[in-house]
């Protein structure tokens, strides 16, 4: 396949099912642009969401701006190295953790809360670091060679509300002493497929830490609405063909359907505060 990384690096992701990529990922200018832009969203976020900046999940949806680098060659090229010419961009996610109160992301694999959506699933997130990610303010943990399972079985955690998601895979099904610290620099990242097993500690450091997911996946993958909420989600046409009879949205429009749910629900939850 074509693309940036070289096979070497194709094949461990393969295998591992994780991959650290220590170069940059734009230059340094449009990186700088991304940064700026996270930081006047996080401003607006903070002051109308009524949620933690944690869950600043497809804010591409109603930010189009952010399509100029989802569907950047810089990244395009990267992700064709492991899943071909004919890309859809499945989700992208602002998961930022705030200095001393920063969430913990419980054990998880991507595939689970996706379900059967996608099939085949074959995602690839792309974690780029907005902030330094360290072992002290919370970085991505993955457990290498689990992307060959996924769908696990999951136990509700303690406290969830300390939590990004309310529930982690069953104790004993997985060996936590091999984890791997996704530690990365601004403008690097980390690659990892649907079905691996990942999560993160609590950020008690004084340091934030924020990164951008942008997700991909195989225009060859069947894209099936979900019910409830799901039936809003939008995938884009990123590069190549589409090889599944799936119907895109329009990077260039707002996703009018998912923005009026969002203000209809952000209305609700005023009126039962009040």
């Amino acid at each position: 396949m074509a693309g940036r990384l070289s096979p070497e690096q194709a094949a461990f992701y393969k295998r591992e099912g994780y991959l650290l990529y220590d170069q940059p990922v734009f230059p340094q200018a449009k990186f700088d642009a991304l940064k700026a832009h996270f930081e006047e969203q996080l401003v607006l976020w903070e002051a109308t969401s009524g949620k933690t900046p944690e869950h600043m999940d497809v804010p591409h949806f109603t930010d189009i701006e952010l399509f100029k680098w989802l569907l950047d060659d810089c990244v395009l090229d990267l992700v064709e190295s492991l899943i071909g010419p004919d890309i859809m961009l499945w989700s992208s996610h602002f998961i930022c953790k705030p200095a001393g109160t920063g969430k913990r992301v419980p054990w998880h694999e991507d595939s689970a809360y996706w379900g059967k959506r996608l099939d085949p699933m074959e995602v690839v997130t792309i974690w780029l670091a907005i902030d330094p990610a360290t072992t002290e303010n919370g970085c991505m943990r993955v457990i290498p060679g689990t992307s060959r399972n996924g769908y696990s079985e999951y136990d509700p955690v303690a406290q969830p509300e300390k939590h990004v998601f309310g529930t982690e895979i069953k104790r004993g099904r997985f060996n936590e002493a091999a984890a791997v610290d996704c530690v990365l620099r601004p403008n690097t990242c980390s690659f990892h497929h649907a079905k691996t097993i990942h999560g993160s500690n609590f950020n008690t450091s004084t340091q934030r830490r924020c990164g951008y997911t942008m997700r991909y996946a195989p225009a060859s993958s069947k894209f099936e609405v979900g019910a409830g909420g799901n039936r809003l989600h939008q995938i884009y046409l990123a590069r190549g063909r589409d090889l599944a009879g799936n119907e895109y949205g329009d990077p260039t429009q707002v996703h009018k359907a998912w923005q009026e749910a969002s203000a209809a629900q952000r209305k609700a939850v005023k009126t039962l505060a009040h």
